[in-house]
């Protein structure tokens, strides 16, 4: 609304309620005047009134007051028990009278009794906490005791609306925030926002619309969307995430008159954040429920899964990311100018993130802050950064910091690597430009198998590939993921999936024997779950728009069914005495002094290259301790303690002739 617009209705609105004011004030003078006696009805309208028509005919629009009363249909009685709450507030003067007219000069404030003998047309229903008043808490009873004689006081939140200066009740600050413009909708989001308000505004009445229940993992979206259906219908929005939401009956009581009224006054629709309430959370949920069917206002509920319907009518929408063809778009807004530079760079970062809108807009700006131009390495980057927040909670993320030189492999397990890079680099060629994916979206997930026994390079080779993809590596422990109560591994592992796929990051599922044993024969409910289990995770993983990658130390333990499911098998073989005394000419950085290591005497010990790694850095602090370079008498003392960890022996094969 236009500045000077909205000032003329405060302004114009204020002389309104002064002059509603002065009406009841005129009857309370009365009454306090003629104490006990009958007073005469007026033969036309008096001055105060006559003031209060000419203040409604200066209104731009309703006055405040009357919004309040047609809002909550309260009765000429209880609308002027609520002004003379209001006046002792805002006019000296009305508590004096309400002394006098009580005949008390103690009692210098409103009273239901008061109300009763002096205001016109009362009802005892107003007194009542069923009654309007006191259901909306739009005035409160003070003290206890008796019911006529308490003082009257007006919750100073309709106080202020009846001023023209709304604000937030105080009890609601901190649970429920207004929810802004997210910025323009792509179209598929834009078609869902119309089917909204076109559903609520078919309904015959505000209490009659249905709840609006927005699903999936495209957070952002949802509440674009709820934003852009609101304003469609002039509604504001607040948003209340379900974790605030009490689970105390009395309490949930208060809060929901206490959001039913804000969106009655603000003119807002109510958004119930349930995304990141856990489904099995079940006393919250409960709560959630009972709020739901207890809030007549515009209701939306948003939620990664669908929630179960209860009483009240639902309509559930899909959310969906914005399609590859949106994302395009949006980058080319985002980019503006260098859009026409960056073609080829755009078409590669939507094959490989599903941003949101505000997110591409947030990595634009992020690789313009990097003083350079939007190319290269600092876009791709922002889109990493951009993907990783729901990722961070879920998995660990490890920073690659090897590279093909530092990985000792023959050279078909080095080939087979180099393969992978391959199909992650130009999934988007024969998937898309060769037609491949629209033969069927199943198999198209890139997996990849890396078994061998500990220290041999499986968790490097998955560093070296996150590293010439330039992508993120996170680790997952599928031991953690896999839970005893049925339902609980799928959903943590559609987490990861979930989150995964905004940035198509390299996932590296530890341990993955825990999950793919051979399969069970199925005996009871248990070995029935585990199998869902199983192929739940090969279902995800054959979907995955990224790099799913599983490791194992018994590749004999895993049923063949599964392997066959998988599109690279890497077998990381125990080095041989060539490749361990490769690996020790690799193992020390350039900067590291050394003197007189022999390597083939260092080859000689029998371990994998994760242990040659822990041998080589525990012999530089043993050096370092000593002020010495790195020798060979360093390097076996710190053999001797991994050997001690691995439970085995140093045989003289491998330390005979050592100093």
């Amino acid at each position: 609304m236009n500045k000077m617009v909205t000032d003329n209705w405060v302004s114009a609105n204020q002389r309104y309620l002064t002059a509603a004011l002065a009406v009841v004030r005129e009857i309370l003078e009365q009454h306090a005047a003629r104490a006990g006696e009958k007073v005469a009805a007026a033969s036309g309208p008096s001055q105060t009134q006559q003031a209060l028509q000419a203040a409604a005919d200066a209104m731009p629009s309703r006055p405040a007051l009357e919004t309040l009363c047609a809002t909550f249909g309260l009765s000429p009685f209880e609308r002027d028990v609520l002004l003379v709450s209001a006046g002792v507030e805002l006019d000296a003067s009305f508590a004096s009278l309400c002394a006098a007219a009580q005949g008390d000069l103690t009692r210098a404030h409103p009273t239901f009794g008061l109300a009763l003998a002096a205001l016109p047309n009362p009802h005892w229903s107003a007194l009542t906490p069923a009654g309007l008043l006191r259901h909306w808490r739009l005035i409160e009873i003070e003290g206890g005791g008796s019911l006529t004689l308490n003082p009257l006081r007006i919750d100073e939140c309709v106080l202020h609306f009846l001023t023209g200066t709304p604000h937030l009740d105080q009890r609601l600050v901190g649970l429920v925030e207004p929810v802004r413009s997210a910025g323009d909708l792509v179209p598929s989001h834009a078609v869902l926002a119309e089917q909204i308000a076109t559903k609520w505004s078919q309904a015959n009445r505000r209490t009659d619309l249905p709840v609006i229940q927005l699903c999936g993992d495209e957070l952002q979206g949802k509440r674009a969307i709820a934003v852009a259906a609101c304003a469609a219908l002039g509604l504001g929005l607040s948003v209340i995430p379900a974790q605030f939401i009490p689970t105390s009956a009395s309490e949930l009581e208060v809060l929901t008159r206490l959001l039913l009224r804000e969106a009655a006054l603000s003119s807002t629709a109510l958004l119930i954040d349930c995304d990141e309430l856990d489904i099995v959370d079940a006393t919250r949920a409960n709560a959630v429920a009972r709020l739901v069917e207890r809030t007549g206002c515009p209701l939306i509920l948003t939620s990664r899964e669908r929630r179960p319907a209860l009483e009240r009518q639902r309509i559930t929408l899909d959310v969906a990311k914005p399609s590859a063809g949106e994302q395009c778009v949006v980058w080319q807004h985002a980019l503006g100018e260098a859009a026409s530079l960056l073609n080829g760079q755009v078409n590669r970062l939507v094959t490989q993130f599903s941003l949101s809108p505000s997110a591409i807009r947030a990595a634009c700006a992020e690789s313009a802050a990097n003083d350079s131009p939007l190319v290269g390495h600092h876009l791709w980057d922002a889109c990493r950064v951009q993907a990783r927040p729901r990722m961070e909670n879920l998995a660990q993320r490890i920073e690659p910091a090897a590279g093909w030189d530092d990985l000792v492999l023959p050279a078909a397990q080095r080939e087979i690597l180099l393969e992978i890079a391959a199909h992650v680099r130009n999934r988007a060629t024969v998937y898309e430009s060769w037609g491949f994916g629209s033969k069927g979206s199943r198999g198209l997930g890139i997996t990849a198998l890396f078994s061998g026994s500990s220290g041999t390079g499986k968790t490097m080779a998955a560093e070296v590939l996150a590293s010439e993809l330039r992508l993120d590596l996170y680790r997952i422990d599928l031991s953690a993921v896999v839970s005893k109560y049925i339902g609980e591994t799928e959903k943590n592992l559609r987490r990861v999936f979930d989150a995964a796929e905004e940035g198509g990051a390299i996932l590296l599922f530890d341990e993955a024997d825990a999950l793919f044993g051979k399969r069970s024969e199925v005996k009871d409910s248990h070995d029935r779950y585990a199998n869902i289990e199983v192929s739940y995770l090969l279902q995800r993983m054959e979907a995955y728009r990224g790099l799913a990658i599983l490791t194992t130390n018994m590749k004999q333990a895993l049923d063949t069914a599964f392997l066959r499911r998988i599109r690279f098998v890497v077998q990381f073989p125990f080095p041989d005495t060539a490749q361990r005394a490769e690996i020790w000419r690799r193992i020390f950085p350039s900067c590291t002094p050394t003197d007189g290591l022999q390597l083939d005497k260092l080859a000689r010990l029998n371990v994998a290259g994760g242990h040659i790694r822990n041998i080589a850095l525990n012999a530089a602090f043993l050096a370092a301790d000593a002020g010495e370079p790195v020798r060979m008498s360093h390097l076996i003392r710190a053999a001797r303690s991994e050997y001690a960890k691995l439970e085995k022996p140093l045989t003289e094969t491998e330390i005979g002739g050592w100093k």
